[in-house]
């Protein structure tokens, strides 16, 4: 069985955007609408997690002895 690959935080986004026009358009039957909506409720949650890992990462710096540390703006 073959593993699913990882999408993008793009690809991620652009799925979800999709869904929300077919949403929005009100031509979606309930059931598909439901099916849509908890696929878009994941597909955010997945968006989210991306988006803090990748604030997380760019709020770190490598100090001179390789040490990880929070950045901080000293005025």
């Amino acid at each position: 069985m073959a593993e699913k690959k990882e999408l993008s935080f793009e690809e991620n986004l652009s799925k979800l955007e999709e869904i929300v026009k077919k949403l929005e358009s009100g031509e979606v039957l309930l059931d598909d609408a439901i099916n849509q909506f908890n696929e878009a409720m994941i597909l955010a949650k997945k968006c989210d997690a991306k988006l803090k890992a990748a604030e997380e990462a760019i709020t770190k710096i490598v100090s001179e002895d390789n040490s990880i540390q929070d950045f901080e703006i000293k005025e």
